[in-house]
């Protein structure tokens, strides 16, 4: 009994030992896997900071293709019959835009709008004009925002007229006679805009004059305007200059000042608008300037009208007409005594909201044959076809 009992736990011995050998020699349990590590956080991008920053930064790119019928000049003054699109036959870069504002509804904020190309040689102001630029410094303010009062100070463009230095706030691809002949571009000084409600708003402010970034004259321009929007479907707003100027333009863009009288101008813009594809507008003008004549004595005056109507066919394709007539009484304005009338139809196309392709075809007549044509006989009409494409950004 002894023995069994002996060999029996001898035997469970044994079996035993491989068991435990089997144990210490298994595989240890694999670690817990380690978390993952947090994905880097991306860099923010420039437009976010822009965003978060409240600074916008816009603009455009302006090609286009002309033909005129005549030379794009006037046969007596041999100036430029056309604002930007005067190129006789061919392929322009009217203008790059590029435009860095900061304007919050409350303090401080700034704007500024530099054009390159083409289109700069025209719109130079006084003081920084010069043969052949390319360059322009458009606008160039500090705002302040308070309340119902908003005031800037610097280089901005002027209130007078429909029609806008930026391409992509127009209908059509030329810009109109009263844009070119009638009002200035841009005035140097302060304004002030009071919004009164949200249908009324009065604007006054002072400023060196029409397009000088440095006065030409100890004289000051007054500025007085207002913009009334009483229905949703009618707009007008009013603008009156009033101040001293250089009589003879040649003499200013030479240094020569020369002989001075006031100017006065009246623009009225008033908009009907139909529905949200459709609306009309009229834009009238009526200038004068004392001393015209150089000599002392006479006074010059130079009126206007222009009509636009626009529709919106659907997302990509848009229609634009504008009729107008322009009465430069003296000769002052365009170097011409005449009458003179166009009629522009254009077409616009937009593939995407940063394209649009533009269309069009103009017919010019004035009552005296003042269109230069390479024969160098004037004629009293003049042709045109424009193409323009444009790139917003």
């Amino acid at each position: 009994m002894m023995k069994r009992k002996l060999l029996n736990s001898l035997i469970l011995a044994a079996l035993a030992v491989p068991c435990v050998a089997m144990a210490d020699t298994a595989p240890a349990a694999a670690p817990a896997a380690a978390p993952a590590a947090p994905a880097a956080p991306a860099a923010p991008t420039l437009s976010a900071i822009l965003d978060a920053s409240g600074i916008s930064v816009t603009g455009d790119l302006d090609t286009s293709y002309s033909a005129l019928s005549g030379k794009g000049q006037f046969i007596t003054s041999n100036t430029n019959n056309r604002v930007f699109d005067y190129a006789h036959n061919s392929f322009t870069m009217q203008a790059m835009d590029l435009m860095i504002a900061k304007q919050p509804a409350e303090g401080y904020g700034g704007v500024a709008e530099l054009t390159l190309g083409k289109d700069a040689s025209t719109i130079a102001s006084y003081g920084t004009a010069s043969a052949n630029q390319t360059f322009d410094i458009t606008q160039a303010f500090v705002q302040y925002a308070g309340g119902p009062l908003t005031v800037i100070a610097g280089k901005f463009a002027t209130l007078a007229g429909q029609e806008v230095i930026k391409t992509t706030g127009n209908t059509n691809f030329s810009r109109s006679i009263l844009f070119g002949y009638a009002i200035p571009f841009t005035h140097t000084g302060a304004r002030a805009t009071y919004k009164i409600s949200d249908a009324v708003s009065l604007i006054g402010g002072i400023n060196n004059g029409w397009d000088q970034a440095t006065d030409a004259n100890s004289g000051k321009t007054i500025e007085l305007g207002a913009a009334l929007n009483p229905t949703k479907s009618f707009a007008l707003t009013a603008q009156l200059y009033s101040g001293a100027e250089q009589v003879n333009q040649t003499q200013l863009v030479s240094g020569n000042p020369g002989l001075q009288g006031t100017r006065n101008l009246l623009d009225l813009v008033a908009t009907f608008t139909v529905s949200d594809s459709l609306n009309f507008v009229l834009n009238y003008d009526n200038g004068t300037q004392d001393n015209a004549n150089l000599n002392g004595t006479a006074n010059a005056k130079w009126s206007g009208l222009a009509a636009y109507g626009n529709y919106q066919i659907n997302d990509l394709w848009r229609l634009s007409v504008r009729a107008e007539t322009f009465n430069d009484a003296d000769g002052y304005r365009t170097g011409v005594v005449q009458k003179w009338n166009e009629a522009t139809l254009t077409v616009g196309y937009a593939p995407n909201k940063n394209v649009e392709l533009r269309g069009e075809v103009r017919h010019d007549t004035s009552d005296h044959a003042s269109f230069a044509y390479n024969d160098g006989i004037g004629r009293k009409a003049q042709s045109s076809m424009g193409l323009e494409a444009i790139y917003k950004f």
